[in-house]
């Protein structure tokens, strides 16, 4: 399913991640899921969050810069080998990923993708291979 994340981007100085944080449970914004990557001048916090709409506002009012992405959200068994087994599929059809994170619990993983072509890669997702796997109904 395609949903919303957010990137923030940050400038790499203690502290920072935390602003994020206590801006979004001040205004009472839940993070389901976030990955951090850096450079070396600035950082990029991406979030799946209770709330897109409302998280922008909080977040650019606490002047950060934020920017809404389209995402896929894949959720698969959480044993050995199922991600490989999609992410073959999506290789086979040349969908090329820009990035992804993952976050399990329990007998499900949840697996965040940006790819540079959504549409293809929804197509991919959704053959009877791919929902088997992903318990999906894309």
């Amino acid at each position: 399913m395609t949903i919303k994340q957010i990137s923030v981007f940050l400038e790499n100085k203690s502290g920072r991640i935390n602003d994020v944080t206590k801006a979004l449970g001040k205004a009472g914004i839940n993070m389901h899921a976030f990955s951090m990557a850096e450079t070396t001048d600035f950082g990029i916090l991406r979030l799946i969050v209770s709330d897109v709409e409302r998280a922008v506002e909080v977040l650019r009012a606490a002047n950060f810069s934020v920017v809404q992405t389209d995402v896929i959200c894949i959720s698969c068994s959480n044993v050995a080998g199922s991600l490989a087994v999609i992410l073959e599929h999506l290789a086979e059809h040349q969908v090329f990923i820009e990035y992804m994170y993952a976050f399990a619990q329990g007998d499900k993983a949840n697996v965040v993708i940006r790819p540079t072509d959504l549409q293809a890669c929804l197509e991919v997702l959704k053959t009877d291979q791919c929902d088997v796997l992903t318990g999906n109904n894309l």
